[in-house]
């Protein structure tokens, strides 16, 4: 079945609010959130980003895969379209019917390189979605 994608406008190469929102965050929370935002920058030349309901969200031109978020006690890192990535360390949570995400929280440990797989796994996903309509 084919769905049409999510699109934000006003998606641009660095968005000065991210800093902002980064320099509200601090602390190990913030810390965990912009280094796994920094990671999804790093996907590729096309990505790009916007504040969207109050986080800082990653996209393939227009169409988003991933974001951060911090709450109270843990960060979220989540996926636009979580719900059809291979998650073989079990990582994601969620029941919606596209997006799933992932808890960290300081002082407990972080499946990191199977993180930085689901987040390019997320950046391939919606590059093939953009690329094949």
């Amino acid at each position: 079945m084919r769905t049409d994608l999510l699109r934000f406008d006003g998606a641009v190469e660095h968005d000065p609010a991210i800093d902002a929102w980064m320099k509200e965050h601090r602390g190990e929370l913030g810390a965990i959130a912009q280094e796994w935002f920094e990671r999804m920058r790093r996907c590729g030349d096309e990505v790009r980003e916007l504040l969207h309901d109050g986080c800082p969200v990653a996209c393939l031109g227009d169409a988003p895969f991933g974001y951060v978020n911090v709450f109270t006690s843990h960060v979220n890192v989540g996926f636009f379209h979580g719900a059809a990535l291979p998650d073989p360390a079990r990582l994601l949570r969620g029941t919606g019917k596209f997006m799933r995400h992932v808890k960290l929280k300081p002082g407990t440990a972080t499946d990191a390189a199977s993180l930085s797989r689901l987040i390019e796994a997320a950046y391939s996903d919606i590059k093939a979605r953009v690329e094949n309509g």
